[in-house]
Formats: structure tokens, sequence, C-alpha cells
């Protein structure tokens, strides 16, 4: 962590590691709405919750930063994981055989 304070990357390492949270949590609700449909949202809220948690609880600003990033992203999910639905009934994204759709 000093490396990043003394020549001041802290900034662009919060940056790089937020498009990577944010990029890793595309296919994850994809992959949740498949398998599990809409009804693992509280599971995105849960992570939330304890991300969020987290964040209060950890005094350094890189950490507590990359917690809020993910907590947020997890809310986020919420919202998405309803919307991945909607996608899957235009036929932009297959439908799972094994599980039976409400529309």
């Amino acid at each position: 962590m000093n490396f990043l304070n003394e020549y001041h990357l802290t900034g662009l390492a919060i940056g790089i590691c937020t498009f990577l949270i944010i990029g890793l949590f595309h296919p994850i609700v994809i992959h949740a709405e498949y398998r599990w449909g809409t009804r693992c949202w509280w599971v995105f809220l849960l992570l939330g919750l304890a991300g969020v948690a987290a964040s209060v609880a950890v005094s350094h600003v890189f950490w507590s930063s990359l917690l809020g990033v993910f907590s947020f992203s997890s809310f986020w999910s919420i919202k998405e994981i309803f919307e991945q639905e909607e996608r899957v009934r235009k036929g932009w994204f297959p439908k799972n055989p094994r599980r039976t759709y409400r529309f």
C-alpha cells in the first residue's frame, strides 16, 4: 500500500478494481437469473449490507472504497436481476429449460 501512496496511484488502483468488480457482477447476475430466477435477489441484498458494514469498519481508504464499490454493485444487481428476467422474456438470453417461468 505504501507503493500506491508514494507514487500517487491509489485512485488509479481504485478505478481499475472498480472496473473489475462491476465487470464481474454482469456474468454473476446472468448466471444467477438462469439458475434461480429472481428468487435470489435477497442474496445480493445480504452481500450489499455486509459490504456496507465492512466498508464502515475498515479504516484504510483503499479497502474501504473497494468494499463500498462491492456493496453498491450488489445493490445494483438486485435491479439487474429483475431486468435480466425481462431480457430473457424478450428472447435476448436463453431460458433455463429446467425452470418454469411466470411469463
